[in-house]
């Protein structure tokens, strides 16, 4: 959004703590006032407008907001009506230890003297094509946590029943084979074996459907170059590749690839104090799907070095260099794969650790 400089004594400063039916606005006049003036409105488009109206019009205000479920559309609105508006990360706004009390005024108070202060962080706001694209993505997860908890429930079922495949590895098609050979006397048990078979195949189903439709952002769309360039590495395939692109979006916004590991939660936490030092595990703070994503690449690293016949097929059409780099990534991250685990009791442990080393990879790749 671009924004024009004018002096800050002429600027009107608004925080607004937005919810589903109702948005409670603080508004500060220049660089003197201390007490916020607070109003509540209705979350609609008419109310917005003249709110702004009455306001003085959208060149001198300044707004902001809390990302949340509310989404971003209240700061396209304000966009398009030539508001500077900011969205908030809600993680990394300043709260008082001894402030128990939070009411909706309260909030927009806090909000509008911190934002006229210069102390809050903003988030990236993306396109609607990059939130639509995400959005696919994200859906995809949440299926598959529905399908393996539909498979956990049909698995749970027939434990009772002291029915335990041993034949192999479980939903392969022999596996699949021997469910549908299972026939129990009674109605009642019977009945519910099929209602939980169902669940399982409608989730199969619902998950390829999703991934039938990623498929087409592989070929044509936003990501198409970064879905390319990051398949190229070990363990990130086409899906998760995808996932990466549209979640960060906008890599460059991270001057170090330490603000990236910081973004992704892969970095230790830390409570030092004069000369005491203490760090903890990872902070797992920040973009929880990304995070996912480089942890589960980073198991495929366990392994010797190696370009498998699927990593072959990514290979084609990527350019040589982005093949070297990925390479020489593929080469540091199993021989500290390999290294860590011969130190470390853990396995969960190594894997967090070439996750975020992972990391530096791929926004190095991504910003070369």
């Amino acid at each position: 959004m671009s924004v024009v400089s004018m002096p800050r004594g002429e600027v009107k400063w608004v925080g607004l703590d937005v919810a589903k039916d109702a948005i409670a606005v603080g508004v500060l006049d220049g660089v003197s006032e201390a007490t916020p003036r607070l109003e509540k409105i209705a979350h609609d488009e008419v109310s917005i407008r003249r709110l702004v109206s009455r306001l003085g019009g959208p060149g001198r205000l300044r707004a902001c907001y809390e990302a949340g479920p509310t989404g971003y559309e209240l700061y396209r609105l304000l966009g398009s009506m030539g508001v500077d508006c900011e969205v908030i990360a809600p993680s990394l706004v300043p709260v008082a230890p001894g402030d128990k009390v939070k009411t909706d005024r309260r909030d927009a108070r806090r909000l509008v003297r911190l934002f006229r202060a210069g102390e809050l962080v903003t988030v990236r706001v993306p396109t609607r094509e990059e939130e639509g694209c995400r959005d696919l993505s994200r859906l995809r997860a949440a299926a598959m946590v529905d399908r393996r908890r539909a498979r956990q429930r049909l698995g749970s079922f027939l434990l009772r029943r002291h029915l335990v495949y041993r034949d192999g590895r479980a939903w392969t098609v022999k596996h699949r084979r021997w469910l549908r050979s299972l026939a129990f006397d009674d109605t009642g048990t019977q009945v519910t074996f099929a209602h939980l078979l169902a669940s399982v195949e409608e989730r199969e189903l619902r998950v390829d459907a999703i991934d039938t439709d990623l498929a087409r952002f592989f070929e044509a769309g936003l990501f198409v170059n970064e879905v390319a360039r990051l398949g190229a590495y070990r363990g990130i395939a086409q899906l998760s590749a995808l996932g990466l692109a549209c979640e960060v979006c906008d890599w460059r916004r991270f001057p170090a690839p330490g603000k990236f590991m910081g973004f992704v939660g892969l970095v230790p936490s830390e409570y030092s104090t004069g000369a005491s030092t203490s760090r903890y595990g990872i902070t797992k703070s920040g973009n929880a799907h990304v995070r996912r994503i480089l942890v589960e690449a980073a198991w495929a690293y366990r392994y010797p070095a190696r370009v498998s016949p699927e990593l072959a097929r990514r290979h084609e059409g990527v350019a040589p260099d982005v093949i070297a780099r990925a390479w020489n990534a593929q080469v540091r991250l199993c021989g500290r794969f390999r290294r860590l685990a011969a130190r470390k009791d853990r396995r969960t442990i190594v894997a967090t650790a070439v996750a975020r080393e992972l990391a530096g990879f791929v926004w190095a790749e991504m910003t070369a």
